[in-house]
């Protein structure tokens, strides 16, 4: 027979409650307590632990993609192109 999960105050249960502030835990928005009772869960938590290095890796590749600045020819065309059509 498994441990039933536990609920905090709000009846929300351990994994329940992981998932839900997974990037407050990847952007560091989270209480010392919170994020303490995160580390807690994770290290013993397989699936939510999975799911976390998911959404690291997708944060990490977002971050790479949009550090790339467009080539100013692009960026020169893009703009003109923008001005013509707000004066139209």
């Amino acid at each position: 027979m498994s441990e039933p999960i536990p609920h905090d105050v709000t009846g929300e249960g351990e994994c329940e409650h992981a998932l839900v502030h997974l990037y407050e835990y990847l952007d560091s928005e989270m209480t010392p307590a919170d994020e303490q009772r995160m580390r807690d869960h994770l290290a013993h938590c397989t699936p939510c632990l999975a799911e976390l290095s998911a959404e690291e890796l997708v944060k990490q590749l977002v971050k790479r993609s949009c550090a790339e600045r467009a080539p100013e020819a692009l960026r020169l065309r893009i703009h003109t192109q923008l001005t013509v059509m707000t004066t139209r």
